[in-house]
């Protein structure tokens, strides 16, 4: 569909095939909703913050200025996760930690598709937090998503526990490139896009720290920019508490997820 068909399906709460068999008008109101609508867009506003919606992994997800939008990229991730499943026993009662849940789309997918894992979602931004709690009501995971304020591993309700997994979608775009990114990229939250000078202040960070909040044989499994592969992967190597099992492509052929097993720990 175009993007004036979205809306005016959206608007009219009708399908597609409606919108031209039943030749639909807009009444006055309906009328002007279009028309402003269509000012926002045209102002660069994303046509997810003006439905107030986006689907991910096939669910419906509210969307606005407080959250980033979810990508058909981070699917990748979630289904990395669903396929390592197996060998993590997730479907029992085994735990996952996302940081920086954002949205909740990676979280609430993974609630819905592993019923009996048992989730922790954190963010730093308590809007991001208050729209992924919306979203978790919205599909029915409420009740299995623990969600914290923390700075990362920084709360003190994170202190002792112990993950099967951890999974992350950090912010990984250089500071200095985020000016240069497409209009509507402006909309969205800075915090959720800014890794650093370099784009790897938060996979230094994730890997560094990530050991001490995970089971033995825990897994790491990030998404991660294009061409970063070799850096995060060096990163990985300097820290030494992680073996990289597995390194997904997207789509389009482009490395997206790194997984990380942790190596046995040490003790004594």
């Amino acid at each position: 569909m175009t993007e004036k068909e979205i809306l005016l399906t959206s608007i009219l709460d009708c399908s597609l095939a409606s919108l031209y068999a039943e030749r639909i008008s807009l009444n006055p109101g309906q009328s002007e909703k279009f028309s402003q609508a269509l000012s926002l867009r045209a102002k660069g506003l994303p046509l997810q913050y003006i439905l107030g919606e986006a689907e991910f992994f096939g669910l419906k997800f509210k969307v606005d200025s407080r959250v980033f939008i979810p990508r058909p990229e981070t699917e990748i991730l979630v289904e990395t996760v669903i396929k390592q499943s197996p060998d993590l026993g997730l479907q029992s009662a085994v735990e996952i930690l996302e940081l920086g849940t954002g949205s909740g789309c990676v979280a609430v997918s993974l609630a819905k598709f592993l019923p009996q894992a048992k989730i922790t979602a954190v963010d730093i931004s308590s809007d991001a937090l208050s729209a992924a709690k919306e979203n978790a009501l919205l599909n029915g995971t409420e009740e299995r998503i623990n969600f914290v304020q923390s700075n990362l591993f920084s709360s003190p309700e994170l202190s002792g526990r112990s993950y099967g997994l951890i999974v992350s979608n950090p912010p990984y775009i250089p500071e200095d490139d985020i000016k240069g990114l497409q209009r509507e990229i402006s909309y969205e939250p800075r915090i959720a896009l800014d890794g650093g000078s370099d784009g790897l202040d938060f996979y230094r960070r994730i890997i560094a720290e990530a050991a001490q909040f995970l089971n033995n044989d825990g897994l790491l499994i990030m998404e991660i920019g294009y061409k970063q592969l070799p850096e995060i992967k060096n990163i990985f190597d300097k820290t030494g508490s992680f073996e990289i099992i597995r390194v997904v492509k997207d789509y389009n052929n482009i490395d997206r997820v790194i997984i990380g097993q942790l190596k046995a720990k040490k003790y004594g």
